[in-house]
């Protein structure tokens, strides 16, 4: 027996999805609404409903808008494809290449872009409802939403390495309970989900890259989830970002470069960034600002090394090596257990002359450091015209011209009470050690 709360976009009665899925999903959407009116009936009344979008192109030219709690709109595939390295091969090989599109269940996003319109003016679902209680339980499942293009921006870079078009994948913009963003791609958007006041969200198993911004969690939230998911973000955008949240937890994520930061919190309490595999080109790879307090940065791999490809040389976030690979200004948090790969030409050090520093205390108190192992090594790294091999080749080599001198850890004076354990030895912490406690890693023949 087929649901009256289950639809298929493509046997919908109104409108054509291939043309605009936006318009048959408001369709939808606006059915729902019309049959679920009572909100007690048998102990129930307002059960949502499941949107399917089969396999296929779907082109979206307006706004899907959700205000129901309860609805899961799913695909067959999430579909990712670079279409970063597809349109940084010439033109004339592309009929050579097997496929030059994202594929699955896909959503083609093809919203004008309005000057000067806010951000969810450009996002192909938006998600907002005032009044109580807040919305709530609304998924998006296995399905791609696709940015088509980036622009041209002033900078002088090819218009499809920009990251801009105003073009957004999620945005939720009112007070939300338990969403579930799962299995799902995005590429080239600007922004690709932006959630704003989330309580038990959970962003897990999805590939989000090749996007300006991957993961933004705005305004405030609390008890949620950031776990194993694929991410690559633009220079001038953030990988994972998150403010004011409590009891957020970002774990076994996979968080490749160009993002300007991999993880950056911002006035967040009592969370946890572990078992992380984080990869950058730029220093400022995980960042806690803006009193950031009792939060856990523990077993994860940071690594940072060079540019490889040649589209993007010489671009960086703007940072020189003393800025830190993972900088926190706050109170009472834990930094254990995690390694720190730094390889990079010792020539190419801004300042020149200073050691990069791996960890800094800008400020805050009572902070714990201990048992982190770095690795740093001089290289002479190489470039490439293609994204993949160049990438893989820089990845697998681990030959350098010798060891490259940092500095492990730095505790500026705006911090003190904090205590560093076996996490660089005399030469290479940076301490008031009347300020702060200080117990150095043995060195070998010591």
């Amino acid at each position: 027996m087929v649901s009256d709360n289950s639809y298929d976009v493509t046997k919908w009665s109104a409108g054509d999805p291939r043309e605009d899925i936006g318009e048959v999903i408001n369709s939808i959407i606006a059915d729902i609404k019309s049959r679920q009116t009572d909100i007690d009936v048998r102990d129930g009344g307002k059960p949502g409903a499941v949107i399917y979008i089969p396999p296929g192109d779907f082109r979206l030219r307006t706004q899907v808008v959700i205000d129901v709690s309860y609805l899961r709109i799913e695909g067959s595939g999430h579909g990712f494809t670079s279409s970063s390295i597809r349109f940084n091969v010439p033109e004339d090989e592309w009929s050579d290449l097997h496929e030059l599109w994202p594929g699955g269940s896909r959503v083609l996003v093809d919203l004008p872009n309005v000057d000067g319109a806010d951000e969810s003016a450009g996002a192909a679902f938006r998600v907002d409802r005032d009044g109580s209680p807040r919305i709530s339980s609304v998924e998006f499942s296995s399905f791609c939403i696709d940015g088509l293009h980036f622009e041209p921006d002033g900078s002088g870079m090819h218009p499809e390495n920009t990251y801009k078009n105003g073009r957004t994948g999620i945005y939720v913009g009112s007070a939300n309970d338990s969403f579930r963003i799962s299995g799902m791609g995005f590429v080239y958007l600007e922004h690709a989900l932006t959630i704003c006041h989330a309580d038990a969200l959970s962003v897990h198993d999805n590939f989000i890259a090749e996007c300006g911004s991957c993961i933004e969690l705005r305004g405030w939230g609390q008890a949620s989830k950031v776990t194993d998911n694929l991410i690559g973000a633009g220079p001038d955008g953030y990988s994972i970002f998150a403010e004011n949240h409590g009891g957020l937890l970002v774990t076994a994520n996979n968080v490749f470069p160009r993002g300007t930061s991999s993880v950056e919190l911002e006035g967040v309490t009592r969370s946890s960034i572990t078992n992380n595999r984080l990869h950058s080109f730029y220093p400022g790879m995980v960042v806690l600002r803006g009193a950031c307090s009792e939060n856990l940065v523990a077993s994860n791999h940071f690594l940072r090394d060079h540019e490889p490809w040649a589209p993007f040389l010489g671009v960086d976030n703007g940072q020189d090596d003393s800025y830190g690979l993972l900088r926190i200004s706050g109170n009472g948090n834990s930094v254990i257990g995690n390694h720190f790969s730094e390889a990079i030409d010792a020539r190419s050090v801004r300042p020149s002359g200073t050691p990069p520093v791996v960890v800094r205390l800008v400020a805050g108190s009572g902070n714990y450091v201990a048992t982190n192992h770095v690795v740093a090594t001089d290289v002479r790294a190489k470039t490439g015209e293609s994204a993949y091999a160049a990438q893989v080749d820089a990845l697998l080599t681990t030959a350098s011209s010798g060891r490259l001198p940092v500095t492990s850890v730095q505790v500026d004076a705006a911090s003190a009470g904090n205590t560093v354990l076996d996490s660089g030895d005399e030469t290479q912490v940076v301490i008031d050690k009347a300020a702060n406690a200080f117990r150095p890693t043995p060195t070998v023949g010591v």
